[in-house]
């Protein structure tokens, strides 16, 4: 059956100014960082592309390396676009980076012009697009003189391949640096994107600030903690999860953190939320988060993660809890 997007997949979402840029983004982003290699369902993936379009998500984010294998994500995006989010390529924003390991040899990997551009040609081949709406340095290089990889952007931009240049995973020092470089190049930065949740805080303490003087928006990734502030981990580790999968969460950071956990788990059962709505919730409260970029393995979970969107409201006495119990 032709898909056909629903007439009121704007209602339910808040957009935000990115920046002091003319583009705004959902509140809400999807992220296709896990679940969305070749060995995971095709059918339940494009059920989430498209039913995140439906709920008025239109910012859509990938990296070269999203997988597995590497670069896969970006060929199973392509296949859904094409069968179906081709007629509203207008309405949607569709981001992707490089700077991590890709293909072998000494050009394949962090932020020289030659691996930047190459990359971002391939992206496009793999998803069947003219260009892409936002393009990422993904990590700061400290091998490659910062002008350089600024300046990769700054063409990459120019020549058609990208709309916007924004950055991800740059230390404030270097963030700052490179926001003016490309300031100073005629194609200021659009987005940062940081690591931030209740339970990784001090990335944005230190980028908040830069970025707002900068007048850079902020995209925050990991808002459930690789899955630790969704709750599964109350009893114990799961099979199956990140961590028994010996993946980025690790035994020692849900040790270091459980008992926080549970505490926020209990105060998100007495506001009538899921934990992982409830996180969300705080983000959205910080008007200095634009969007807030979730990772999903089924329909029934980005469901859950949206409606934090419902209830995001928190009185001084929750707010001052939430704090108390993650300073402890």
């Amino acid at each position: 059956m032709e898909y056909e997007a629903s007439a009121n997949r704007y209602e339910g979402m808040e957009y935000r100014r990115c920046g002091r840029s003319g583009i705004k983004l959902p509140a809400i982003s999807l992220g296709l960082w896990q679940n969305f290699g070749d060995g995971d369902d095709f059918s339940r993936n494009e059920e989430i592309i498209l039913h995140a379009f439906d709920r008025g998500i239109t910012c859509f984010d990938l990296a070269n390396n999203y997988g597995p294998p590497p670069g896969s994500a970006e060929t199973n995006f392509g296949r859904i676009f094409k069968r179906n989010l081709k007629p509203y390529r207008d309405e949607i924003l569709i981001a992707s980076k490089a700077g991590y390991p890709m293909w072998e040899g000494p050009y394949g990997d962090w932020g020289s012009r030659k691996y930047l551009v190459a990359s971002c040609d391939q992206s496009l081949r793999r998803m069947g697009l003219d260009y892409v709406d936002i393009f990422y340095s993904h990590r700061y290089d400290p091998h490659t003189p910062l002008e350089e990889t600024m300046q990769a952007l700054d063409y990459i931009v120019r020549s058609g391949r990208a709309l916007y240049a924004a950055l991800s995973n740059y230390p404030v020092e270097q963030f700052v640096r490179a926001a003016g470089i490309l300031r100073d190049l005629g194609t200021p930065c659009l987005a940062h994107q940081i690591r931030y949740s209740m339970l990784v805080r001090e990335t944005g303490d230190s980028l908040f600030g830069a970025q707002r003087d900068e007048g850079v928006g902020c995209i925050s990734f990991s808002p459930l903690a690789q899955g630790l502030l969704t709750g599964k981990y109350l009893d114990g580790i799961p099979e199956g999860s990140r961590a028994s999968r010996h993946g980025s969460l690790s035994e020692d950071f849900i040790t270091e953190n459980i008992e926080k956990v549970r505490a926020l788990n209990e105060l998100a059962q007495h506001r009538g939320q899921t934990l992982a709505e409830m996180a969300i919730a705080w983000q959205l409260t910080d008007n200095r988060v634009t969007s807030v970029l979730v990772g999903v393995s089924s329909k029934e979970q980005l469901t859950d993660n949206l409606s934090a969107l419902d209830n995001r409201n928190f009185s001084t006495e929750e707010s001052g809890r939430i704090e108390e119990i993650l300073d402890r």
